[in-house]
């Protein structure tokens, strides 16, 4: 599966970073997104989603609502991820909101978890 983890981090206390690992481990292509970053976990890490190359099999959400609606908006511009994951706290109304606009529906649960990892 090809993994786009928005809010990846190099910090391995954040779940944008644990989520990087358990996709890694799970071996699945990884791609973090984060506008700060060069590398997370040796990986080459993408300053928008706009930038990941597609397609996307699922895109995992660790960012603020608020980050997370620009998120949304460009996920819905590329029109190849299959899925996308909201994980507790990057939720909000005007995130989902946002989705429905733009006919994505997100899957509001955790994506490590699915993955048959602990966070």
């Amino acid at each position: 599966m090809r993994v786009m983890i928005i809010g990846a981090s190099n910090d391995p206390a954040k779940f944008g970073n644990k989520a990087v690992r358990a996709y890694v481990r799970k071996g699945h292509t990884v791609f973090p997104v984060n506008p700060r970053e060069t590398t997370i976990e040796d990986l080459k890490c993408y300053h928008s989603v706009a930038e990941v190359p597609g397609p996307i099999d699922r895109a995992a959400f660790y960012v603020p609502p608020e980050v997370g609606m620009l998120a949304m908006i460009d996920i819905g511009q590329r029109e190849d991820v299959a899925e996308v994951w909201l994980n507790p706290g990057s939720e909000s109304e005007e995130v989902l909101d946002a989705a429905d606009a733009l006919d994505i529906k997100p899957i509001q649960a955790c994506a490590i978890i699915d993955i048959g990892e602990k966070p």
